[in-house]
């Protein structure tokens, strides 16, 4: 899943990877790649995460996670960072998610009852930036789905989700709901039908694996 999501990379952009999954991503990307990864804690130019004998403790994403330089590398405060996230100036968020629904609605910072830390930058993450895609697993710890018709939970943004990474799917929404445009490697349409809490389309096309 983290693979296929990297692809979705591609040389010139402007990236914020979110919490949880999506930071993970760094790791998935090329050395090489020209893209500037942004992170709303003050930061942009991040490289491959570290483990905590090679980190410098003071250099952490939004997840808090140890990250690295990389030439070109900036360093500003949280109110710059935010600025530049209002002005339009992402080109594709990616972000975790507790439900999405077939309208592109997300909701990712709430389970009523449960604690949670705060919205932090996703409402921001998910009205701005121009692209925003989904990374999660397809189903919840219970084995519920995640992809519904309507979501449940307190919603963090309304039709803004274009497309989904699971790790049994890549699901796009568009304006008929959800579309299966390929299915991971050792799982079967139906099975991901089975999983999916809403109709689900499919191509005219084979399926390509990932």
């Amino acid at each position: 899943m983290l693979r296929r999501a990297a692809r979705e990379i591609t040389p010139g952009m402007v990236v914020n990877l979110g919490i949880g999954l999506p930071t993970q991503v760094v790791n998935h990307l090329a050395p090489d790649l020209p893209v500037c990864l942004h992170t709303e804690n003050g930061l942009t130019g991040i490289g491959p995460t570290l483990p905590p004998e090679r980190a410098d403790r003071n250099l952490i994403d939004a997840g808090g996670a140890y990250v690295s330089e990389v030439p070109g590398s900036a360093f500003f405060d949280s109110a710059t960072s935010f600025a530049m996230v209002r002005a339009g100036r992402l080109d594709l968020t990616m972000l975790g998610a507790f439900e999405v629904s077939e309208t592109g609605d997300l909701a990712n910072w709430k389970i009523p009852g449960k604690f949670s830390p705060g919205v932090g930058g996703g409402i921001e993450l998910a009205q701005k930036a121009r692209r925003v895609v989904v990374l999660s697993t397809h189903t919840d710890r219970a084995g519920n789905p995640k992809l519904l018709t309507a979501c449940t939970l307190p919603l963090t943004a309304r039709n803004r989700v274009a497309r989904v990474f699971t790790d049994m799917a890549v699901v796009d929404v568009e304006p008929g709901g959800f579309v299966l445009t390929e299915l991971a490697e050792g799982v079967s349409v139906a099975e991901v039908s089975e999983a999916t809490g809403a109709p689900l389309r499919l191509p005219d096309t084979a399926l390509p694996r990932f």
